[in-house]
This record gives structure tokens, C-alpha cells and sequence, in this order.
């Protein structure tokens, strides 16, 4: 096995930018590797190294010729021509995007990806979320939510191909749940059709916390156990506050029940009522209405009404 690394030489500085380029020419499309997996763990501490998440990217052929991974400010969408457009629905503090060029990452005749879901969430200290953001003529992109900003590291190893990226995840975290769908008891019609997970999140903003890890999803795992998130077509969620007991949040992105009578206030109720600071949670739709904004108790926008 055989390992190439690219890392911070200043302790403790961040790594803002890493590039791995190997010197041969760009490969042709029937010689580029194919990305076949994307998987995410933890690494505990050690009495030499401090907590890590591993993101690993794994490629079926050579490794990439050219790829990168750097911080952006926002989390957008790419164009053909690599302008930046479109808001990626993703939960995170900040964003860390890896790019691959000449690699393939989804089937020419079907357009199926060759990698899996192009969304999955991560029961992770720091990694939340990893969403592909651009994939086009062979480049592919994806972008990494996380909970706070910390050095990275970037290597690649051999036998199979992998690229490995070491994200810092030395947090101070406490356990929060997340809520979401139990999809066989839903379709049972049964009433416990809520089913909660624990996620680690970062104090202060605790609340903050377990509704981005509501939003980024359940884990493949948990997908396998029945649960689902169900967003109503909210893409993500913005002004949370809580004042004298009443939690107040606002969707942004979209926001329709589809006639049904569960939806995404089944799922952020209690997540936020898990809190003793919280006794009424007010729902408002991306135009900022709700229909009891100043009365007692919850409160639902008229879009999740069935």
C-alpha cells in the first residue's frame, strides 16, 4: 500500500485549500476511475493525535488525476461552465468542497450515479452532511457539512484507490435528538409514528444543532430501519429564536403539507420541545407568516395544513 499526503505544516493553523495533481495527462473517459462509494467514520483521540472524522471517496481504476478540497463561504451549485449558481440544501457551519476532474461518476446510458445517494447524512462530531454539487464532461464535486471549521488533512492510498480527507474533531459536544418519520408505523397507521436518534452537537446553540442534523437526514443506516425525514419541501430552515419559552423558526425553500397530515412540524415540534427552555414552537412558511403568531401554544404556517 502505498500513501501520498498533502498537510498543514503550522500547527495548529487551519488548512484552507489542498491540491493532489498527478503529472500525466488528463485520462480519457474509458481509463478514468469511477467513483464508486462515498463513507464517512470517526477516529477517537490518541496520546498523539486529537479526534478526527474520515471522509474517504472510493474509485474503482487509477486515482484521480486532479483533486482538490477547500472552504467555501457558501454552499452553491456549479455550472457547466463553473460559475457559481443555486443554493445547496445542506446542513453545516461551514463547507469543505472536494473536487475530482476526469472522473466518472454516473452512468452515460442510464445517468444512474455510480456512488450511491447523491445526499447522505453522517452521524459524526463534525461531519453533518455530504450532497454532490456539480457533476459534468467528468468533473465532480461535492460538498461537506460540518459543525465547526478545523484543520483538514488530504492524502490518497492505493489498493484500492481512495482519496482520504482527516477533518479535525476535537468538539465539546452534548446529545441532542433529532426526530423523524417512522415510515412502517406510519404506513400502519399507527400513532407512534415518530421515532427520535441521538446526534452529538455543539453548545451553545444546541437547538440549532438538532434541527440541522433533522434536516440533513437519517443516516443510511437508519434509512434501512424504517426512518425517513420528511421536509415538506422546505429546503432548510433560518431565525431560529427562543424567547420566554417560545421557540420561533422559519423554512426557507419551499413549503407545501401535499395534502398530507404528516409533515415537517411532526418532525421539528419535538425536536425543539425536547429543550426545558422550549413550551411552544411557532412554524413560519419562507414568506415569514404562521397562523398564531401571537397566541399561546404551537403554531403551523397555513402551508403544512392538510
Amino acid at each position: 500500500m502505498s500513501t501520498r499526503s498533502l498537510f498543514t505544516q503550522a500547527g495548529a493553523l487551519a488548512l484552507c485549500t489542498a491540491t493532489l495533481f498527478a503529472p500525466q495527462a488528463l485520462a480519457e473517459a474509458e481509463v478514468a476511475p469511477t467513483l464508486t462509494g462515498i463513507r464517512a467514520g470517526h477516529q477517537p483521540a490518541t496520546g498523539t493525535s486529537v479526534a478526527r472524522d474520515r471522509l474517504v471517496f472510493d474509485f474503482d481504476g487509477p486515482l484521480p488525476a486532479h483533486r482538490s478540497a477547500r472552504w467555501v463561504s457558501e454552499p452553491r451549485y456549479r455550472t457547466p461552465d463553473v460559475s457559481e449558481v443555486g443554493l445547496v440544501p445542506i446542513s453545516g457551519n461551514a463547507y469543505l468542497e472536494v473536487t475530482f476532474h476526469s472522473v466518472l461518476a454516473h452512468e452515460e446510458a442510464t445517468g444512474l450515479n455510480t456512488y450511491g445517494a447523491t445526499s447522505r447524512a453522517f452521524d459524526l462530531p463534525n461531519i453533518m452532511q455530504v450532497v454532490n454539487n456539480d457533476d459534468f464532461e467528468h468533473s465532480v464535486s461535492f460538498l461537506a457539512g460540518v459543525s465547526a471549521k478545523k484543520p483538514f488533512r488530504m492524502f490518497t492510498l492505493t489498493s484500492p484507490s481512495r482519496l482520504v480527507i482527516d477533518l479535525d474533531a476535537d468538539l465539546q459536544t452534548v446529545p441532542a435528538s433529532a426526530f423523524f418519520q417512522d415510515l412502517p408505523a406510519y404506513q400502519a397507521g399507527r400513532p407512534d409514528d415518530v421515532r427520535s436518534v441521538t446526534r452529538q452537537v455543539v453548545p451553545p446553540a444546541t437547538a440549532k444543532g438538532a434541527l440541522q442534523r433533522l434536516f440533513a437526514g437519517p443516516t443510511a443506516v437508519e434509512q434501512q430501519n424504517g426512518l425517513r425525514f420528511v421536509s415538506s419541501g422546505a429546503k432548510g430552515f433560518s431565525n431560529l429564536s427562543i424567547t420566554a419559552g417560545v421557540a420561533k423558526v422559519r423554512l426557507t425553500g419551499g413549503c407545501n403539507s401535499g395534502g398530507s397530515t404528516f409533515t415537517i412540524a411532526k418532525l421539528i415540534v419535538p425536536t425543539l420541545r425536547q429543550f426545558s427552555t422550549v413550551s411552544a414552537v411557532k412554524i413560519y412558511d419562507p414568506n415569514g407568516t404562521t397562523e398564531n403568531p401571537t397566541g399561546p401554544g404551537d403554531s403551523l404556517p397555513e402551508c403544512l395544513e392538510p
